[in-house]
C-alpha cells in the first residue's frame, strides 16, 4: 500500500518522538528534585508518538480517497510565509511585552490572519479567543507547573 503525505508524517513524527524519547531516558535524575528533567519531555514526547503512530494506523485502514488539495485548487503561499512572520514577531516580542500581553496579541493575530473576522461579534470572537488562550496558559504553566513564565522588561507584567 502507498503512503500518502499524512502517512508518511504519521511515520516520521513517530519514529523521531521514539527517538527523542530514546535520548530523554539517559537524562541524569536528581536527588533534591522528586520529578526528573525527563518527566514533561517524555509525556510531550508520548503523546506525539501517539498521535503519529494514530496517523499512521488511520492512514493506513482508510479507503483510498482524492488527494488534496484537488486539481486547479489554489494554494497560499503567502499566507503560510506571513503566519511563521507573525510567529517570528511573538518570539521576538516576548522579552519586550512578557508572555501575557505577547500571547494574546500573536493567538489574536493569528486568528484573524488565519479566518478574518466579520463585525463586531468576529472581532469579539478574536479578542476573546487571544485572552482566554493567555489566561489557561498562565494558569497551567504559573501555577500548576510552577514553570515562570517571561515578564516583559518594557510592561513588567
Amino acid at each position: 500500500m502507498k503512503l500518502s503525505r499524512d502517512g508518511w508524517s504519521g511515520l516520521a513524527v513517530f519514529a523521531a518522538s521514539l527517538v527523542l524519547f530514546g535520548m530523554t531516558l539517559g537524562l541524569k535524575d536528581s536527588p533534591m528534585v522528586p520529578i526528573g528533567p525527563g518527566f514533561y519531555p517524555r509525556i510531550i514526547l508520548g503523546l506525539t508518538a501517539l498521535f503519529g503512530a494514530l496517523l499512521l494506523v488511520s492512514e493506513l485502514l482508510a479507503p483510498r480517497r482524492t488527494p488534496a488539495p484537488a486539481r486547479g485548487a489554489k494554494l497560499n503561499y503567502a499566507l503560510v510565509v506571513v503566519s511563521f512572520a507573525v510567529f517570528g514577531l511573538y518570539v521576538v516580542s516576548l522579552p519586550y511585552l512578557g508572555f501575557r500581553i505577547a500571547t494574546v496579541a500573536y493567538v489574536a493575530a493569528a486568528n484573524a490572519l488565519l479566518d478574518p473576522p466579520h463585525g463586531t461579534r468576529g472581532w469579539a470572537r478574536v479578542a476573546a479567543t487571544g485572552l482566554a488562550t493567555a489566561f489557561i496558559s498562565h494558569l497551567i504553566f504559573e501555577h500548576y507547573l510552577t514553570v515562570l513564565l517571561p515578564r516583559g522588561a518594557w510592561t513588567g507584567f
